[in-house]
């Protein structure tokens, strides 16, 4: 699969790091690092903000860093004048632990890129490369004026 965002010339991580600040992106410190023609990364760290109290990450952290990035990629996808995506499902299979002091790296990538839905992949890896969640998320695309 190949250049399945809309406007490449004009995305840069600089600014989807910037559209996100004062977000859940800022809360759980989550920053855009990559964007290549299929996909998007973002790391996340193991700190105080994403662990539960084993010292592990959170399983909750991982599903929003799942959304977060699913939800960037998909709207990187359309036209953001005509459409916007939203939300429908959620899933993820927790692998194994990334303990506090780890950061982690999610990797978005499309399984289905459709006018009104789209299907992404998320693997989530720890420092090591070992995956630690995979998971899936569903978009609805709807135009603009769906959205009011």
């Amino acid at each position: 699969m190949k250049d399945v965002f809309f406007d490449p010339a004009n995305i840069s991580v600089a600014a989807l790091n910037k559209h996100c600040e004062g977000t859940l992106n800022t809360a759980l410190g989550i920053v855009f690092t990559e964007i290549g023609d299929h996909w998007l990364t973002a790391t996340m760290p193991v700190n105080e903000a994403t662990i539960q109290p084993l010292g592990m990450l959170n399983g909750g952290a991982s599903m929003a860093l799942i959304e977060t990035i699913g939800s960037a990629a998909a709207n990187l996808a359309v036209d953001r004048k005509r459409y916007v995506c939203f939300g429908l499902d959620i899933n993820g299979n927790h692998i194994r632990p990334a303990l506090k002091g780890q950061t982690v790296t999610a990797k978005a990538t499309p399984l289905h890129i459709g006018g009104t839905t789209q299907v992404w992949e998320v693997r989530i890896t720890d420092e090591k490369a070992r995956l630690v969640c995979v998971g899936r998320i569903t978009m609805a695309v709807r135009p603009l004026e769906a959205k009011r």
